[in-house]
């Protein structure tokens, strides 16, 4: 009762607030942040930031899981003989056992624990359904996703916490998780809620969500934590409500519809932060996938993704999300916005859903056509770009007469500007479960000016604000509403400098370093009879963006990543970015056709190569668990005339 009475206090005080002229609410909110922050200020000392953070995905936990089993598919690892290792089947369609996560955790404790500020979950934390003899069940779903809290709080857990009435206050840093579709029963079908998975990961995740949040949460499972609070938030999105194979929702464009409202949501959190000067990260489970052959997403809840994050490119540093088990990176195109699809008038020509389980054949089919989308973008050119140091723009100067555009500025127009602002990035985190090797991926940021945080997680008084006039906004946005008003986001000020996903700044994402556990020879230790005397379960390196001189990357801009698709598309690559497939000893069963066609041609060079940035990235793709002989077999040599 008492907490009903507090809910009707907030929506009274939310409906008054929504009243007044905007300028008032601007001073209240100020005066009630300035008084929060100076009581919070006055208890607790700042936690000293490091400018690195963690992204982890896709654990899988199977308490089934049998050493030496067999790796076939219809056995999962869980019957017969064969070569399942001991920390994991690496290459093939099982989980992970047990032991795998005790040894990641493990590794995290005594390795990167104290050198991250805060941790970014994306989901899938129960096994596969993959077993017609061992069926899931609900108490296995919840079981193994109260393992995984129990883990994260094991290596982030307060020691002096014991006898805190707070439940957010139970973590040296944030941590913040998020729904995967194999989270819930049956897997991918997420009905509107609230519902029974909502209600139990309130209760699972209530160390993680902010108090004032969890009303919200059990509505439909989205919720930020200002990780660096008064500076920056990561929001974690319900991305089932927008996953093509979940039957029970219908995408984004009706106002019935779950993930219409959590866009509506995102759309005022966000103005939120944008009034407060704050920036946001978005994490998510399933990613934004469009290609001719597999989109993730119903068509509705992309094209509203697209656009949101070309209104809030001054607020959004970038998206990370899980579920596909490979690593790599989508550009959103602003241009294939269309408001007529985002409002329904229209119906888009329907694309392939693809399969809901990602095989190693429909991956490769994947690659490719992502590649052949790159392969059609604006090319650079030569040009002077903007100079930008310590956060500072220079002001541009206006011309005194018309010009003749240069190449190089025609490109810039082709990309959206100098900051290539047509496009916005999406990261995607290859997977603990060893479908490959087992990895994680520590992120570098920029901390100038912010160097110490406030200890505190909970969001202030303006956040528990904004929650209120969401919550009262939805409550217009319900069946039954007749007219259906179309509210697109706020672009920035045209004054406004690019935002910290476009030039680099405070909060601008460096760099990251992609660690991974070969278990093949972790595996091959472990199980040896003449084992050494000391063999370590250990996460290594496999690349280092900051560092990498095949990608070549100055940062994580989307500038960068435009840059790094357009030579991953380049089916002629430069000089620098080819191998002479002589020197690789690769044989090319198109040789040939190849040497009639320069009969015909003497213009053309005999020597053939492969663009070495496609392959890599397709290497990297699979953490390197796959031999290069496969990888041509799979994605075949591009020759370059």
């Amino acid at each position: 009762m008492i907490l009903r009475s507090l809910f009707q206090l907030a929506a009274l005080w939310a409906a008054a607030f929504h009243c007044l002229p905007e300028s008032d609410q601007q001073k209240l909110l100020q005066s009630a942040s300035i008084s929060s922050q100076s009581n919070k200020n006055g208890l607790e000392n700042p936690r000293k930031l490091h400018g690195r953070f963690l992204h982890i995905t896709d654990f899988h936990p199977d308490r089934f899981y049998s050493q030496f089993s067999s790796t076939d598919s219809d056995d999962a690892c869980h019957w017969g003989e064969g070569t399942a290792g001991i920390f994991g089947a690496e290459r093939s369609d099982c989980d992970s056992p047990i032991s795998l996560i005790n040894a990641t955790f493990q590794w995290i404790n005594d390795n990167i624990k104290d050198s991250i500020d805060f941790v970014v979950w994306t989901g899938d934390s129960a096994r596969h359904d993959n077993d017609e003899l061992i069926p899931r069940t609900d108490e296995q779903i919840v079981e193994l996703n109260e393992m995984m809290v129990d883990k994260f709080v094991e290596v982030f857990g307060k020691s002096d916490n014991i006898n805190d009435s707070d439940p957010t206050n139970d973590f040296t840093i944030p941590i913040v998780p998020n729904f995967g579709n194999n989270d819930i029963l049956p897997h991918n079908i997420f009905t509107r809620g609230p519902n029974r998975w909502t209600k139990t990961f309130l209760h699972l995740w209530r160390k993680f969500i902010p108090e004032e949040q969890r009303h919200g949460f059990e509505r439909g499972g989205w919720f930020f934590v200002e990780v660096i609070p008064n500076k920056l938030a990561v929001f974690s999105l319900n991305t089932l409500y927008f996953f093509n194979h979940n039957t029970a929702v219908n995408g984004c464009a009706s106002k019935s519809e779950p993930g219409y409202e959590q866009f509506e949501w995102l759309r005022i959190q966000l103005q939120f932060l944008r009034q407060r000067g704050m920036k946001a990260i978005l994490e998510g489970h399933v990613p934004p996938a469009r290609t001719m052959s597999k989109q993730s997403w119903d068509e509705t809840c992309w094209q509203k993704y697209t656009l949101w994050l070309q209104q809030y490119r001054d607020v959004i540093v970038g998206g990370l999300y899980g579920h596909m088990n490979i690593d790599h990176f989508i550009l959103q195109d602003n241009y294939e916005v269309n408001s007529k699809f985002i409002t329904g008038e229209v119906k888009p020509a329907k694309r392939p859903r693809g399969s809901n389980e990602f095989s190693i054949q429909s991956s490769a089919e994947y690659l490719t056509q992502l590649r052949y989308r790159w392969s059609t973008l604006p090319a650079k050119v030569k040009g002077k770009d903007i100079e930008v140091r310590n956060g500072v723009w220079p002001e541009t100067k206006k011309k005194k007469k018309k010009e003749r555009k240069s190449k190089h500025q025609k490109y810039l127009d082709q990309i959206g500007g100098e900051w290539g602002e047509r496009y916005s990035a999406t990261l995607v985190a290859a997977s603990v479960v060893p479908n490959y090797f087992p990895t994680m991926r520590i992120f570098d940021y920029n901390i100038t000016g912010v160097q110490e945080s406030p200890s505190s997680m909970h969001t202030h008084y303006e956040e528990a604000a904004s929650a209120q006039l969401n919550e009262l906004n939805s409550h217009g946005n319900r069946r039954g509403s007749k007219k259906h008003k179309k509210i697109k986001p706020h672009p920035p000020s045209k004054s406004q400098p690019p935002g910290p996903a476009y030039s680099p700044q405070t909060l601008s994402w460096l760099g990251y370093t992609q660690y991974f556990a070969n278990l093949t020879t972790i595996n091959a230790a472990f199980a040896s009879p003449q084992k050494p005397k000391k063999v370590e379960f250990i996460y290594e390196v496999e690349y280092d963006t900051k560092n990498d001189t095949v990608y070549r990357m100055p940062d994580l801009t989307v500038k960068s990543y435009i840059d790094l698709a357009t030579r991953i598309g380049k089916y002629k690559a430069k000089k620098d970015d080819i191998w002479d497939t002589s020197e690789n000893d690769v044989e090319d069963d198109q040789s040939s056709t190849k040497k009639k066609k320069h009969k015909k041609n003497k213009k053309h060079k005999k020597h053939k190569a492969i663009n070495r940035v496609w392959f890599t990235f397709v290497q990297r793709a699979y953490v390197g668990a796959k031999n290069e002989e496969d990888l041509r077999d799979q994605f075949g040599l591009m020759v370059n005339d």
